[in-house]
């Protein structure tokens, strides 16, 4: 019995120590850096601004994209130097005609037939397009007016891509979880930025200078692979908080959990392709980061469900306090997030001590789907539209 409990024990601790070195300590050490770290602002090495192609990623999106084009329309950016490219990804709504109807007003439609999803999309359009930097935006992401230039005079000499900030808005009671969570990965890539280069992008609105632009299969989630593509080319990929792009979350928890398995499933095949960043020899702290911000962070449920199961095998074993205590809490933590799942119905707010383990839990939830996506080779390339407004891959 003894030997048993030290096993289980020792399979806790490290479980758990696992778990939040991926959620604290990490972040913290971070932060730790970075406050001794010299600020460094990258900017753009010439006088004048380049010339931009922002790429709108289109798949029946009639309910929003008139609305992103006029945002487009709206940009704080010299209109010479600027170029609205849509690409829609064999849409069978209205989209294309409306995006025909702004033709007049400088915006170019590049219909991709075959449904052959975002990233055989991007790299198709990244070829046709002739601009020094290439800003990939959704469509139902819009921009502050400032937010291209912001992403351009973060472009120093040595970044190949800058990722803007996403806002999620709070209209309509929207999802309070996914806000929260934008809020603790905004932290995460202020600092790792501060301390060299990010790990993950954000399709709603990232600046890739063309020349450091890799073209990735089609199988691969463009705004993950695409920066690690870049940094394993030996650029820099900074985070830059003032190029503001604002969306709506899903009108329910429930309603992104299909996205986030397509995300998850994506990642993890992803992931699979750049191993090679986890060298230190080679990428340095970046693979510490890397490890530490994505294959570690992405195991976290899993570890989780190995410290649950050893901790209630512990409790029922010994009868102790010390995991007795813990556990409950635990399972205290899941009802929570049961009571969430039977309240969430996209028609009402949902308190937060509810709705918070929720979408704690589907979040988590996606990754492990994706995982066992992932083992059973089982990839998905073309994306749909969520709640009308959503292109996210």
């Amino acid at each position: 019995m003894a030997v048993v409990e030290s096993a289980l024990v020792a399979v806790l601790l490290v479980s758990v120590f696992l778990v939040v070195y991926a959620y604290a300590l990490y972040p913290l050490g971070l932060w730790a850096v970075a406050s001794v770290v010299p600020a460094t602002t990258p900017r753009w090495g010439r006088d004048e601004l380049p010339e931009v192609a922002l790429i709108v990623a289109a798949y029946n999106e009639e309910a929003v994209i008139a609305d992103k084009l006029e945002n487009c329309l709206e940009l704080e950016y010299p209109e010479s130097k600027l170029d609205v490219v849509v690409f829609s990804d064999a849409s069978s709504d209205r989209t294309d005609d409306i995006v025909r109807s702004y033709a007049d007003r400088g915006i170019r439609l590049e219909r991709i037939e075959g449904r052959v999803g975002k990233t055989a999309c991007q790299n198709e359009v990244a070829e046709l397009v002739d601009a020094e930097v290439l800003v990939f935006s959704d469509a139902n992401s819009m921009y502050e007016p400032d937010a291209v230039r912001e992403l351009v005079s973060s472009m120093g000499p040595d970044v190949g891509c800058v990722v803007g900030e996403l806002r999620l808005s709070r209209e309509d009671d929207d999802v309070e979880g996914e806000s929260i969570w934008w809020q603790y990965t905004r932290f995460i890539k202020q600092h790792e930025s501060r301390v060299g280069s990010v790990v993950k992008g954000n399709g709603a609105i990232y600046a890739v200078r063309s020349e450091a632009y890799v073209p990735l299969p089609a199988d691969a989630i463009s705004d993950f692979a695409e920066p690690l593509s870049i940094r394993s080319d030996g650029w820099r990929v900074v985070y830059q908080p003032a190029a503001v792009a604002r969306e709506h979350t899903a009108k329910s928890v429930d309603a992104e959990l299909n996205r986030k398995v397509r995300i998850t499933t994506r990642s993890w095949h992803t992931l699979a392709q750049y191993l090679h960043l986890l060298n230190p020899l080679r990428y340095g702290k970046f693979s510490v980061k890397f490890a530490s911000d994505t294959v570690l962070w992405w195991s976290t449920p899993m570890l989780s469900a190995v410290a649950f199961v050893s901790l209630g095998t512990l409790a029922a074993l010994t009868k102790s306090l010390l995991y007795v205590v813990p556990f409950l809490a635990g399972v205290g933590f899941l009802l929570f997030g049961l009571v969430g799942y039977l309240l969430e119905d996209g028609r009402r707010k949902v308190p937060t001590v509810f709705h918070v383990p929720h979408y704690f839990l589907v979040g988590n939830y996606s990754l492990v789907v994706g995982a066992w996506n992932f083992v059973n080779s089982r990839n998905v390339v073309t994306w749909e539209t969520a709640n009308e407004s959503s292109t996210k891959e």
